[in-house]
């Protein structure tokens, strides 16, 4: 396996990455990337990655078993540590493990009125069909007494 080490920026962070040019694929620094999430340091990405990492094993998940380790140069002493890294398939299915606002898709201001027009459009041409669906809505206690 021919590979490229390089560094990618996000967010004014460093993330290890390697290039594999016999399968074309990149691979990732999973400690590098939760540490980008968590807005934590590399020693506090370590251990969240541990501790997540023990949590997808008991669940089963998949994404965990695909995991590579691969000689990186560690941030701290400059030295070669194997490193979990993942390709980017599984990236983002960890990323998805991972609770944080930065992985969460959020609306533009644009975005949102276009949603919003969305709606009142969808209102007036399904009136009706809104009003029975809201005339279905099952009945609670306090409406039953009544």
């Amino acid at each position: 396996m021919s590979k490229k080490e390089a560094l990618q920026l996000f967010e004014n962070r460093k993330v290890r990455t390697a290039w594999d040019s016999e399968t074309e694929k990149w691979y990732f620094s999973v400690v590098d990337v939760c540490s980008v999430l968590t807005d934590s340091d590399y020693q506090t990405a370590r251990k969240y990655w541990k501790v997540l990492k023990g949590r997808l094993k008991k669940e089963g998940n998949e994404s965990v078993t695909n995991c590579y380790q691969l000689k990186m140069v560690s941030p701290l002493d400059g030295k070669r540590y194997n490193t979990d890294v993942t390709d980017t398939e599984q990236l983002f299915r960890i990323i998805q493990s991972i609770p944080s606002p930065k992985n969460a898709r959020t609306l533009t201001s644009t975005e949102a009125s276009q949603q919003i027009e969305t709606n009142d459009t969808n209102e007036s041409e399904n009136g009706s069909l809104i009003r029975k669906q809201k005339a279905r809505r099952p009945i609670g206690n306090e409406e039953m007494r009544k």
